[in-house]
């Protein structure tokens, strides 16, 4: 019986330890004009990751947040300071609630993302669009400012 037991908790943990170790299912990739690969993040169904950017009038950091689900980009949540130009809450798309500090959070939005893409014009380093992304801060203004650029899903 005890050897069974042992068996059965390697084969566990060596099942856990492949999964661990096993290949993300998705990449988010930063892609310039010419095609040019900026940045390749790996991605795993329901994983958070979020960007983030400095208001280019009221100067506030805005953090909209996207996960996968089923293969398709979600926009899932946007935490805005001041509805400043721009800005704002659409009727039927997710619940507005206070931060607690002035600002509103847009929670359970679920936006697709069309195309699992999207194009963004990078922002001045005052700017400074930024990946928040497991727990580590990844700036775009640093590797594209001013220039056009399209993040795309890819499927592994």
């Amino acid at each position: 019986m005890l050897a069974l037991k042992s068996g059965l908790v390697g084969c566990c943990l060596l099942l856990l330890t492949s999964l661990s170790l096993a290949s993300p299912a998705y990449h988010l990739q930063v892609v310039t004009s010419d095609q040019q690969i900026l940045l390749n993040l790996p991605l795993n169904e329901q994983e958070d990751w979020c960007l983030v950017w400095n208001h280019s009038v009221a100067g506030f950091a805005v953090k909209d947040c996207f996960f996968i689900k089923a293969g398709q980009w979600i926009l899932n949540s946007s935490h805005q300071p001041d509805f400043a130009a721009g800005l704002g809450h659409t009727l039927g798309r997710g619940v507005q609630l206070s931060d607690g500090e002035g600002g509103y959070l847009i929670q359970n939005m679920a936006v697709k993302i069309s195309g699992n893409q999207m194009v963004l014009r990078v922002g001045s380093l005052a700017v400074n669009h930024r990946f928040d992304y497991r727990q580590k801060i990844i700036s775009l203004g640093e590797l594209a400012a001013g220039q056009r650029v399209t993040l795309k899903l890819i499927r592994n």
